[in-house]
């Protein structure tokens, strides 16, 4: 049996488990009992997104209206019908929330291997990848739990300050970075503080606000009705963590110097909004993938991996660091729990200190 979170497209905070057998698998398949993924506002990112940017399409539910919000994380063959992955072999990737998925694995490398599921080939590769942990270089068994909840969100960081760079930062000195307390906000600000010259402004709410200054990757941190507090004429980059139309409008508006609006996600789910008839210069979504391809094509699948695992080992060390860890990991186990998760961190509850690893495993 297969217990899976459901969540409905069109109103997230509505959700259901569903039990489901487990159907044969056919040649070629493998079955991979899902130990445990990270539960961030990335995530929401995804729901949020999910039908413009087709992540329900990844594991689809086959029920109108039913999305199946998808996660990073751990897991283990426990069934093979493929003669390249065998039983027990450790897998990093992009799971459904459920306590097993079904893949069928393609393109096979020392490394890992796709998704070659007929539903996935027109999706993005990035999101197709299953990661071999013997053979990962990002991979210590100590450091899974950080893995699953910092991974990605500093791989897509890391390509945003790249993007800027890569854009001689559109000709602005200030970085404003809304959702200040989210991981990939700060995991971005980590970059971007080391870029000479470049202001790193967080916009957090009053209750995080302690929290984002204590991090020490900010210039400055100011809530969100201190905008005022920067000045009105500075050449600035809008990088929009929240999704929250009403800020977006009230930055576009303050800042007639305004070079690039970059959209990334949308935690404050309540307040989405479009982007249409705003002064200054069109908001841009964000799209990870895009950029990857564009550094693997500069530099290379090799190199632009040494970058990313030299950056990543930065970033985690300072994560962290005995003396000052800005991670604190909370650990969530069976459906029941896994839903009150969900429910916390969807209606932005949860501590930014705090990392949620889940497992429908009971």
């Amino acid at each position: 049996m297969t217990t899976t979170l459901l969540v409905r497209k069109d109103h997230l905070a509505t959700t259901r488990l569903a039990t489901a057998t487990d159907t044969a698998l056919t040649s070629g398949q493998v079955r991979v009992r899902v130990d445990a993924f990270a539960l961030t506002s990335n995530n929401i990112t995804y729901a949020a997104f999910g039908d413009a940017m087709s992540y329900w399409q990844f594991y689809p539910t086959g029920e109108d209206g039913w999305g199946i919000v998808p996660v990073w994380g751990f897991g283990t063959v426990v069934q093979s019908l493929h003669p390249g992955v065998a039983v027990a072999e450790r897998l990093y990737g992009y799971w459904p929330m459920a306590d097993s998925a079904v893949l069928q694995p393609g393109r096979l490398s020392p490394t890992g291997f796709g998704d070659a599921a007929a539903h996935r080939a027109q999706l993005h590769g990035v999101y197709n990848q299953y990661l071999r942990c013997n053979t990962d270089p990002f991979y210590t068994a100590a450091s899974e739990d950080v893995q699953a909840l910092l991974r990605p969100l500093f791989i897509t960081a890391w390509l945003i300050d790249d993007f800027l760079d890569g854009n001689a930062f559109f000709g602005a000195t200030t970085m404003l970075l809304s959702s200040a307390s989210s991981k990939t906000a700060y995991g971005t600000a980590f970059q971007l503080i080391q870029r000479p010259g470049i202001e790193v402004v967080g916009l957090t709410s009053a209750g995080n606000k302690a929290f984002c200054e204590s991090l020490g990757c900010y210039s400055r941190v100011l809530t969100y009705d201190e905008l005022d507090q920067v000045d009105v004429s500075a050449s600035c980059v809008y990088v929009d963590f929240a999704g929250n139309a009403d800020l977006r409008r009230a930055v576009h508006s303050r800042f007639a110097n305004l070079k690039y609006s970059c959209s990334i996600g949308g935690t404050h789910v309540e307040q989405l909004g479009g982007a249409k008839d705003l002064p200054g210069p069109r908001a841009t979504l964000f799209f990870a993938p895009a950029q990857i391809k564009k550094r693997q094509a500069d530099w290379g699948a090799g190199e632009l991996g040494k970058r990313l695992v030299a950056a990543w080992q930065a970033f985690s060390a300072r994560v962290g660091d005995d003396t000052h860890p800005w991670l604190t990991v909370q650990h969530h186990r069976g459906p029941e729990a896994v839903t009150a998760a969900y429910t916390q961190v969807l209606g932005g509850r949860s501590d930014p200190r705090s990392g949620q690893i889940l497992s429908m495993v009971r």
